[in-house]
């Protein structure tokens, strides 16, 4: 009976430590978030959203403002319509703008807000005009070589005199 009662103790305690182990993978790879309060969503539209998924980050002056709801495509604007969900502790000016930044240099990408100036401020169903899509790192290095290609070779130096 006493081995019994020990091994259910030892079974709990190993359920207890894989649900906290499971726990920490969703929280650390942004597929849980514990928010028992509703926000209000906003949508902007993007030209290129590049790796931006839903549940990323908003995030003001470094602090997370709301997440990613919803990313689908516009068919007619053919440009990727982003439904964002702000904490609604957080107010933001209607003429706010976005940008979609990256974590580090290969990290993940997240949503910036800027706040504007505009005395209203966004409420639900608002779409955000003023964007800038995420940076593309092949676009970057395909437009470098190209512009070093339309330079020419470069001419070979003369050689020195004696």
């Amino acid at each position: 009976m006493q081995r019994s009662k020990n091994d259910v103790w030892v079974g709990l305690f190993v359920l207890l430590g894989a649900a906290a182990v499971l726990f920490l993978a969703l929280q650390s790879a942004n597929l849980l978030s514990l928010s028992f309060q509703s926000g209000y969503r906003v949508n902007a539209k993007f030209d290129n959203i590049g790796g931006l998924k839903p549940k990323a980050a908003v995030k003001s002056a470094g602090v997370v403002v709301g997440r990613v709801a919803a990313i689908v495509f516009d068919d007619k604007s053919f440009r990727a319509d982003v439904a964002l969900d702000l904490d609604p502790h957080y107010a933001f000016p209607k003429d706010s703008s976005l940008k979609i930044l990256t974590s580090g240099l290969l990290g993940e990408q997240y949503i910036g807000i800027e706040a504007g100036a505009d005395e209203k401020n966004l409420v639900a169903g608002d779409t955000i005009a003023s964007t800038q899509s995420a940076v593309v790192l092949e676009n970057l290095i395909s437009q470098f070589l190209y512009s070093k290609a339309a330079d020419g070779p470069s001419t070979p130096a003369a050689p020195a005199k004696k």
